[in-house]
């Protein structure tokens, strides 16, 4: 008789049958305590169904949250709490807006004598730490500080050398230089190097010329552009004119220049530029936006930001970096704190709309048993399906964007290659997953408390329209995807060649086989609690789904390339790829959560925390659980295991609701919407109407 353990190529009728076989004959055995693996994964002691979640101290779980942000996160909280003239009005006009938005920034800098810019250099963690509070506070306001201090002076500091940094450090930093950053055009915004704008250098007298050539080069949507910004960081194709009596010029590619585009004194628009209004928008209004269109504005030859490539006075051309690719990425490796700010930020912003629809489910009763006293609506099992597994993702992303941080703070201070990779990576995919994420929870918030979620006082409006654009600039979304799926595919190939892989990928040197072999047919079949909520499980399936996808796609994308070359291919294999990158950032995210829950020192807070990763990580799985049907990863009986623990995870979190949103710490001035105040929502809102 044939092993029944072997399963060979067989038909999927003939492997379930000897799945069964192996059930019969081997009960499964208890699962480990521990398991030994990355991080030390250790399966920590999950509560019986009837027993009651752990007490959570607030206080316990606020601070690990927070740890050595919570003081200038405090800071600005309550430098606006006192300055009542600063809170942005539920209705307001553009021009207004913008006005007070300028007026917020100066009034934090100067008066509340806190400077974003020298924690760019000093330590980026308190930077993101500040811009995720100025943007509770009012998304323009966050946008507008990372435009002039992340963009704008980001680019002078990191793509520039020290005389750029001696000439304009204290006129950023102080608002006397208030800039801008000119990267996108009308024709062009995710393909940087097909942007169309030149700097043609003239040896005569030892400047560049910047030249809008057509309408489609004209710089759109710059951030402080349209009303504020003294100077712009204008990318441009640099061209050399050359030597010899043939004539002729040379492109060397995209690089960054100094463009001062207003009079420092009388703020009128300087010769040869063009401003015009990109006008009202959907959100951020307070952010006042502009297209630029140059006509031979000249500038100095030291304004051209020379840090990976330079012009002597005679017109030569020189660079530590040997190509125009090089030498783009690494202008562009050196631009990723945007997204690692769009990432952070758009973490507070999904927090402060849970924050709101949970405080409101808890206050708001509707219906209940005949006779009896009407129910919370966070007690229906639909509303804890809809908003308990957003706030577990919002802990998940809050943990997963604090790495981020830290790995983006020692790639500023190490420049190693390895790391600048890594972060390009992981900032993209964090960037993209996080924002797209954010933007679907909050019409759901606002869905999730019906009609008032409606009013504009209660903010679910404001904050959906100024966020929607967090899955568009700093990189669109999709092209985002792309290139963390690119990097998965060169590890991959990398892997099978003998090569190293980047920290972020480091779990496929567990040997892919192991991902990919056939299923256990025993632990596909086991339904326990403590095997569903243990880490190793829920890790291995997720980097399964994702080994599973890397492996398919990369054989579909040889296939195709056949017939149709490389880009034909990629793009008959686009949703596919899209997928793979999501997977893999869902695989990032939930590893660095586990490690979090593991390191917390207080037990109560780290049982909490375990019960809310745990519903992140199977809500998760049950959204892929036909892949894994199909796989034959998890068996019939499992996967409804799965989901019957799912909702009961839900249910258990729907206890700590409350706890866990108020640890997110935001004060109700921050949080602003009446029904999602901590106390009296009903009171705050009657009042603002008038009674």
């Amino acid at each position: 008789m044939d092993d029944p353990t072997h399963d060979g190529d067989s038909p999927p009728a003939l492997r379930r049958i000897r799945q069964l076989f192996l059930h019969l004959h081997h009960p499964s055995p208890p699962f480990p305590s521990s398991i030994a693996g990355e991080g030390q994964l250790v399966a920590l002691p999950c509560g019986s169904r009837g027993r009651k979640v752990a007490a959570v101290s607030v206080a316990e779980l606020g601070q690990y949250m927070r740890g050595r942000h919570r003081e200038i996160q405090e800071r600005v909280f309550e430098f606006f709490r006192s300055r009542p003239d600063l809170q942005t009005p539920v209705e307001i006009s553009t021009a207004d807006h913008r006005e007070l938005c300028m007026r917020q920034l100066t009034a934090l800098v100067r008066d509340a004598g806190i400077r974003p810019f020298r924690y760019i250099l000093e330590d980026p963690s308190l930077y993101f730490a500040i811009s995720e509070a100025v943007g509770g506070i009012d998304i323009s306001l966050g946008i507008k500080m990372g435009v002039q201090y992340s963009l704008w002076g980001g680019s002078v500091m990191n793509l520039g050398t020290k005389k750029h940094k001696d000439k304009y450090f204290d006129g950023i930093d102080n608002l006397d230089y208030p800039g801008c950053f000119a990267m996108t055009e009308l024709h062009h915004g995710s393909n940087v190097q097909g942007l169309q704008t030149t700097a043609t250098f003239d040896p005569v007298t030892d400047e560049f010329v910047i030249n809008t050539p057509n309408d489609g080069a004209i710089k759109w949507w710059i951030g402080n552009a349209a009303v504020h910004g003294k100077f712009a960081t204008v990318f441009a194709r640099l061209i050399l004119p050359l030597q010899g009596m043939g004539g002729g010029s040379a492109d060397m590619g995209v690089h960054a220049f100094i463009v001062p585009i207003r009079n420092l004194k009388t703020h009128s628009v300087l010769p040869g530029i063009e401003i015009n209004d990109c006008g009202h928008k959907i959100g951020l209004n307070g952010v006042d936006n502009g297209a630029l269109r140059f006509h031979s504005v000249r500038i100095p030859r030291d304004n051209l930001l020379n840090r990976f490539g330079d012009v002597s006075r005679d017109g030569k051309y020189t660079s530590s970096l040997p190509t125009i690719n090089k030498r783009f990425a690494a202008t562009l490796g050196e631009l990723v704190g945007g997204r690692v700010g769009l990432a952070y930020s758009s973490v507070g912003v999904l927090k402060i709309a849970v924050t709101i629809a949970v405080r409101y489910s808890l206050l708001r009763q509707q219906f209940g048993p005949p006779k009896q006293p009407e129910v919370s609506i966070l007690d229906y099992q639909s509303q804890q399906h809809k908003l308990m597994p957003m706030l577990a993702s919002a802990y998940a992303f809050h943990f997963a964007t604090l790495y981020l941080v830290d790995k983006y703070s020692e790639m500023k201070k190490s420049h190693d290659d390895e790391a600048v990779s890594d972060v390009h990576a992981l900032s993209a995919g964090l960037k993209a997953y996080i924002t797209s994420y954010t933007a679907k929870s909050l019409s759901t918030c606002r869905e999730a408390c019906g009609g008032h979620g409606y009013a504009a006082v209660n903010r679910f409006g404001t904050l959906r329209n100024d966020h929607d654009i967090f899955q568009t600039f700093e990189g669109d979304n999709t092209v985002l995807l792309q290139q963390v799926a690119a990097d998965l595919l060169k590890q991959y190939k990398e892997k099978f060649q003998g090569g190293t892989l980047t920290a972020t990928w480091s779990y496929l040197r567990e040997s892919m086989a192991s991902y990919l072999s056939q299923p256990n047919p025993l632990t596909a079949r086991w339904e326990r609690e403590d095997h569903l909520r243990d880490p190793k499980f829920q890790l291995d399936a997720f980097r399964y789904r994702t080994s599973r996808l890397l492996q398919t796609v990369a054989v579909r994308l040889q296939k195709h390339a056949k017939k149709l070359g490389g880009f034909g291919a990629w793009n008959r294999c686009l949703n596919h790829l899209l997928t793979l990158a999501e997977s893999h950032i869902e695989s990032v995210i939930l590893g660095k959560f586990i490690n979090c829950v593991q390191s917390c020192p207080d037990q109560n807070t780290r049982h909490v925390l375990k019960l809310v990763c745990d519903l992140y990580a199977l809500d998760r799985i049950w959204n892929y659980i036909g892949t894994y049907r199909n796989d034959d990863y998890v068996a019939p009986n499992k996967a409804k295991a799965i989901h019957k623990l799912t909702e009961y995870l839900s249910f258990q979190v729907r206890g700590v609701a409350r706890e866990l949103v108020d640890a997110f710490d935001f004060p109700d001035y921050v949080t602003r919407a009446p029904i999602g105040m901590s106390s009296e929502a009903y009171a705050h809102y009657t009042q603002y109407v008038g009674f």
